[in-house]
């Protein structure tokens, strides 16, 4: 257990369209062990259930990363792997999350910015990209490990295999 001594409740906000819900269980299990407090963001599209707040947007595309955006200040921690909306709501001092467990900085938020551009430009000309591997039992682990370590503000993170 952390301390968190401070005033104001911190927010886990989740951008929960495709948040797998092994995640979305952790983040309630930790969220209320750490008393913060945990939002979720889903089109109408997605039946999202659980006592926490859930934010419900039209099914337009990126209403979930625009309300994400919106509500996200500083302190508060983001679980997306849209890499665009990440290093946008960095810039507001929130710290971001992958569902599998990896923790984005500026550095690497660069990377893997230029990675999306480059495969865009591949699949444009007719080449094929790797999807992600399958969801694992260790993707779940580190998850929940690198998030204490965030939401205690630690700086030993759990990297990816």
């Amino acid at each position: 257990m952390c301390s968190n001594v401070e005033e104001k409740r911190k927010k886990v906000i989740v951008d929960a369209d495709a948040c797998p819900r092994s995640i979305k269980e952790i983040i309630s299990m930790l969220t209320s062990e750490y008393s913060w407090e945990m939002i979720t963001v889903a089109s109408i599209d997605h039946n999202i259930i659980g006592e926490h707040k859930h934010i419900i947007v039209d099914n337009e595309s990126q209403a979930a990363d625009m309300m994400v955006m919106k509500i996200a200040s500083k302190g508060n921690i983001v679980v997306t792997q849209d890499w665009g909306l990440a290093a946008i709501v960095m810039g507001k001092g929130v710290r971001v999350i992958s569902p599998r467990g990896i923790i984005y900085d500026e550095k690497s938020i660069d990377f893997l910015l230029e990675e999306r551009d480059m495969k865009a430009k591949l699949r444009r000309k007719g080449g094929r990209t790797k999807g992600p591997s399958a969801w694992s039992k260790e993707d779940d682990e580190r998850f929940e490990n690198n998030m204490k370590k965030l939401m205690c503000h630690k700086k030993e993170i759990v990297e990816e295999d």
